[in-house]
């Protein structure tokens, strides 16, 4: 049955007689009516004394490059996997029509008719079936190592901005698990567990696109918030090149000279420290934050005298007849823009984990075409984070996830953007889901198991009734979203060879015994401990 309905922009607010009012931030973000601005304050050569910075040009006297670890400037990004997560705010529908999920066997194991409607598929495009244009039973695409509807908004958007190499070296799990409707109460984001397993950056160690605690639309579990590290708030490129600020030398004088002006201060400063003495109890400490100081200014100034090397829009491998974004797409969306900057912060060990928000995914507005098209570009920002941790040679887990879902009653919309799909009429925790993609520039992760049947299994933490609802007793995250946190730093801390530490680092953990987090944990280690051991 045909459902002609307005078509609306991937920007466009979305108004549902449903639902309250909108309130609060997170439902103006969730519905599309607010992005949200940046506000960072760049650090000046003396306030940024305290500033994290981290890595090394190996362009600083031999005097003061000795002195960077006693101040905790460690190696660039702390050898962990960069890691960001992408926050779909609002409600977005995951499951079936993006990525398949089944029953108890696995991605493969399919649900009923009447399931895979109610997740916007009709009988004519469920996987089972041949496709009457092809002949083909093609409705499933595993090219990224994830089972995905071959119609899929997010796949088609990742393969827009990926080429073959980044597709055969990516691989991927799904957790259907079920969280609340269009709230940003879901204990979902896992940034400062992230944090916590030792993930760092050399300028920031978290950052995120909103203003909250978290650095997204959903909360963190409790237990883990660590205010010490709370996310900086970057959503566009002038956020990534206001991060650091050495004032007026660079610019009076050659980055090389200003780097001599700043390692001078310090020597003279650590002269002075020595002859002064307070009668604080605190005198080491408060001298020794001094020098580190002057040690961190000096080193920012080597690595970032010119900030501009920062900036995510001069990055050829960003924007431009090479980059991964035209300079039209850059230029026209915001949505781009942000995942750029996140992306470079984090990709290059800048940042040790970073929060994309996107807005208006509580798309149930009677059609298919709004939530396609919004999907299609979240899938082009997935892509986007992929193919650059190919074109920078390093690894990345990117996280996606979202305040419920969303559901079909079964009517299509045979628009040009509705593509023959059901319509989506309505919140329905039950049929949601989250996924995590991993690229490995050494080659495709392996999935745990020893035969097609294991690997299938522990490709899909857990499973679907075959209606389509997340059985609830299939994992401990199914019904719990600080548990679904929990299975993802399992497979975060797994793809570094230490899912064995991961009592000691949480031990409040609900994720049960070692037997029971091996069956949570999908794939082999790719790196031993940290990157390059």
């Amino acid at each position: 049955m045909s459902h002609k309905k307005h078509n609306l922009s991937a920007d466009a607010p979305l108004y549902h007689s449903s639902h309250k009012r909108p309130v609060t931030r997170r439902d103006f973000i969730a519905q599309s009516m607010l992005t949200g601005s940046a506000s960072i304050v760049a650090p000046s050569l003396l306030g940024g004394m305290l500033a994290r910075s981290n890595t090394a040009n190996a362009a600083l006297s031999p005097d003061i490059e000795a002195l960077k670890a006693a101040c905790g400037i460690a190696t660039q990004g702390a050898g962990k996997i960069p890691f960001i997560c992408f926050d779909l705010a609002g409600g977005a529908n995951i499951a079936g029509s993006n990525v398949l999920v089944g029953k108890q066997g696995g991605q493969l194991d399919f649900l009923s008719s009447a399931g895979y409607s109610k997740l916007g598929l009709p009988g004519d495009m469920i996987p089972p079936v041949v496709n009457a244009q092809t002949g083909l039973s093609d409705f499933i695409n595993t090219d990224y190592g994830l089972a995905f509807h071959s119609d899929s908004a997010f796949l088609r958007g990742i393969q827009n901005k990926t080429d073959t190499t980044t597709a055969a070296n990516t691989a991927g799990a799904v957790i259907p698990a079920r969280s609340d409707n269009d709230t940003g109460n879901n204990q979902h984001n896992p940034m400062y567990g992230i944090n916590k397993i030792g993930a760092d950056g050399s300028l920031l160690t978290l950052i995120g696109s909103r203003n909250t605690d978290s650095g997204g639309n959903s909360m963190s579990p409790a237990s883990m918030i660590d205010l010490s590290v709370r996310p900086t708030k970057v959503d566009r490129p002038s956020d990534v090149t206001g991060l650091v600020d050495v004032g007026d030398l660079v610019g009076l004088l050659s980055q090389a000279d200003a780097v001599s002006v700043m390692e001078s201060v310090y020597r003279l400063s650590d002269v002075k420290l020595n002859k002064v003495q307070t009668k604080l109890s605190s005198d080491a400490t408060i001298k020794e934050l001094v020098r580190c100081g002057y040690v961190k200014s000096a080193d920012i100034a080597d690595r970032f005298g010119d900030p501009s090397s920062l900036d995510p829009a001069l990055d050829a491998n960003i924007v431009g007849p090479t980059g991964i974004f035209t300079q039209a797409e850059f230029d026209q969306d915001s949505e781009f823009r942000k995942t750029a900057a996140i992306m470079k912060l984090v990709i290059n060990g800048y940042a040790g984990a970073g929060t994309v928000t996107m807005g208006g995914f509580d798309y149930h507005t009677g059609d298919r075409s709004t939530g396609e098209i919004r999907d299609l570009r979240a899938g082009k920002c997935m892509g986007a984070c992929l193919e650059y941790a190919k074109r920078v040679g390093v690894p990345l887990m990117i996280y996606v996830f979202s305040d419920g879902s969303v559901a079909s009653n079964g009517n299509i919309d045979n628009s040009v953007d509705g593509r023959g799909k059901g319509v989506w009429t309505g919140d329905n925790s039950s049929a949601a889901a989250s996924f995590f993609m991993v690229y490995n520039p050494t080659g495709r992760a392996n999935l745990i198991g020893a035969t097609p049947e294991e690997q299938a299994i522990h490709q899909q933490l857990g499973y679907m009734r075959s209606d389509a609802s997340v059985e609830t007793a299939s994992s401990p995250a199914a019904n719990n979203p600080n548990l679904l946190v929990e299975t993802v730093l399992l497979n975060y801390m797994a793809l570094h060879g230490q899912q064995n530490q991961f009592a000691s680092l949480f031990p409040t953990n609900g994720l049960g015994n070692v037997a029971l987090q091996d069956s949570l944990t999908a794939f082999q280690p790719i790196v031993n401990g940290v990157i390059g051991a």
